[in-house]
């Protein structure tokens, strides 16, 4: 791993009394997985829309390849979102529109295409991603759970970003469909020499896919690799990892990656 890709520096978040985040700082270096963990309200969603430059923070700097957002007008932020790609929880493609569009439509925004090209690249998009053909064609409501993730994904990679985050991306799938897209993050990673942030609680897939975890708590953040935050003596990382419905016990056999 190089340099970092993302800087935070003493990232505070309120609400009006509510204080979010107090004095976070958080680095990704490139090619590296990154996964954010922390619990109901600690802000992971907060924290992603900050640095994605969708809300400024109230105090502090994110820097994205070197540039703090923060200080960008919406013409020069507009430029730096071209070069990052996006997933939500829930998909979040546009439901009259098929997968084809959905892909098409970051592409049609930023470059003079014609309709052959377009299509082209949304047939390879869908192609790296592991769906058939046929679904370029289906409206969102016609695909299962994980088609619905792996479309969204194809979407996130239609610029060629080489910075990627995803928002809990195995939420919500069974634990086969959940593998086969850890396995599908992990091949697109290394083949497109990705940088990928992924907020997620899915302990299986911080396992199999992240370099390094960091944690909110206590409205900051402790970062460390996978190994080093699972025998960190904070009490919320400790029940974190090692609670009652926690699989920590039984990955402790397999090194973490990157660990």
């Amino acid at each position: 791993m190089s340099g970092p890709v993302i800087e935070m520096r003493g990232i505070v978040n309120r609400f009006g009394a509510q204080v979010v985040h107090d004095g976070l700082d958080m680095d990704v270096f490139e090619g590296e997985v990154f996964g954010i963990v922390g619990g109901s309200g600690s802000g992971k969603s907060v924290l992603m829309r900050t640095i994605l430059g969708l809300q400024r923070p109230s105090a502090g700097t994110v820097k994205l390849y070197g540039r703090d957002i923060t200080t960008l007008s919406e013409r020069e932020l507009r430029d730096v979102k071209r070069g990052y790609g996006v997933t939500f929880q829930h998909g979040a493609l546009f439901s009259s529109l098929t997968v084809r569009k959905n892909i098409q439509l970051p592409m049609a925004e930023f470059f003079p295409l014609d309709e052959a090209m377009l299509d082209g690249l949304a047939a390879l998009k869908v192609a790296m991603v592991g769906l058939p053909a046929e679904a370029l064609d289906k409206y969102p409501a016609q695909l299962s759970g994980g088609m619905i993730k792996r479309a969204a994904l194809a979407r996130s990679l239609a610029l060629d970003p080489k910075l990627l985050f995803l928002d809990e991306p195995t939420a919500g799938l069974d634990p086969i469909a959940a593998a086969g897209f850890d396995e599908l993050l992990l091949d697109l990673q290394r083949n497109l020499e990705l940088t990928v942030v992924m907020v997620t609680h899915d302990l299986d897939t911080i396992f199999r896919t992240c370099n390094r975890v960091g944690v909110i708590v206590d409205r900051r953040m402790i970062v460390d690799t996978v190994a080093g935050i699972v025998s960190n003596p904070h009490p919320w990382i400790q029940e974190y990892f090692h609670g009652p419905r926690a699989r920590a016990v039984a990955h402790a056999g397999a090194p973490a990656r990157g660990a």
